[in-house]
């Protein structure tokens, strides 16, 4: 053997010792959010970080790469070093629709990530600006079968969450709706607002407060299941047996990352997830906290790659 060889494989010696036991990390962990700074997975990303530097004992700094609807930043993560060093906070967009958008992902969801843990279920609500006469999700089917394609539904873009689950309920109800996409969901709801759009599915957190204040009407909630956050708010099963869009999110490493350093950060999270305190900060933000194992977080997408992309074809999204 080389004596330069000889030196890198002594230097390895302990780092792989390490991996081989408990993993202990001796320097800050940066966590990439591929998306930009203030939106709901930006928000929970910081609160999960929060949550588990203290128990991992070093800091875990908050990094956003936004860019092609996640696909920049998850790249970055995906050709990392896998140390458990770097790692990401990936959603239903990165691991499940975007394969079924682009023609050429730049990284394989399943095989260029090691999952370490779901984090979190987010709902899209239904709601409609106050002037809309529907009063429930029945009520406003019953206005679009009566004036087809009049009922604008805005979004964040083609292919999004917003897009998805509009696109989903048309198809559902056997109703014809328009869809209007904007550039992010911010100036969707702005127009919604402004009575300028009529109905649009935003995640929660991004309209729950204009609900609140009684400025938009909420409907009917896209997760199988009533909301805490709005336990009289129904789901739109609940009128369309089956109907389901559920937005998620999760940590995931790079490929090749060690077992025991995916363990541990795994069991970190969930036990932080576990904590009334995140539970509940998680809680405001309309999301539903979960906490898996590695082995059940690969499953789980695995379920949910042929599921996004039926909604994809569906709604006859693309992207350019």
């Amino acid at each position: 053997m080389h004596r330069r060889s000889l030196i890198a494989t002594l230097l390895a010696i302990p780092a792989i010792a390490r991996a081989q036991g408990t993993w202990t990390p001796d320097r800050p962990i940066r966590m990439v959010v591929p998306y930009a700074p203030g939106g709901s997975s930006d928000v929970t990303a910081r609160l999960v970080a929060e949550a588990i530097a203290p128990r991992l004992g070093q800091p875990v700094v908050v990094e956003n790469r936004p860019g092609a609807a996640g696909n920049i930043g998850s790249e970055a993560v995906a050709r990392a070093t896998p140390d458990g060093y770097t790692i990401l906070l990936g959603t239903s967009s990165t691991h499940a629709t975007n394969v079924a958008l682009y023609r050429n992902m730049p990284f394989n969801p399943q095989r260029d990530f090691a999952p370490v843990s779901q984090v979190a279920f987010i709902p899209n609500l239904l709601v409609v600006n106050p002037e809309v006469p529907a009063r429930d999700l029945a009520g406003l089917i019953a206005l679009a079968k009566a004036q087809p394609g009049t009922l604008n539904f805005g979004n964040a873009g083609s292919g999004t969450s917003q897009h998805l689950a509009a696109a989903m309920l048309a198809a559902k109800a056997g109703i014809e709706v328009t869809h209007v996409a904007y550039r992010g969901g911010a100036p969707a709801v702005t127009d919604l607002l402004g009575g300028k759009i009529q109905a649009m599915a935003s995640p929660l957190v991004e309209v729950l407060a204009h609900v609140q204040a009684g400025r938009l009407r909420a409907l009917a909630v896209t997760t199988a299941r009533r909301s805490g956050q709005l336990p009289d708010t129904p789901a739109i099963a609940e009128t369309i047996p089956g109907f389901e869009v559920a937005l998620w999110n999760g940590i995931f490493a790079p490929p090749g990352t060690p077992a025991p350093i995916v363990l541990r950060l795994s069991n970190e999270i969930a036990t932080a997830l576990r904590s009334e305190e995140l539970r509940a900060k998680l809680a405001q933000q309309g999301s539903e906290p979960v906490g898996s194992n590695p082995e059940a977080f690969a499953s789980f997408i695995a379920t949910e790659i042929p599921k996004w992309a039926e909604m994809v074809r569906i709604s006859g999204a693309t992207v350019e």
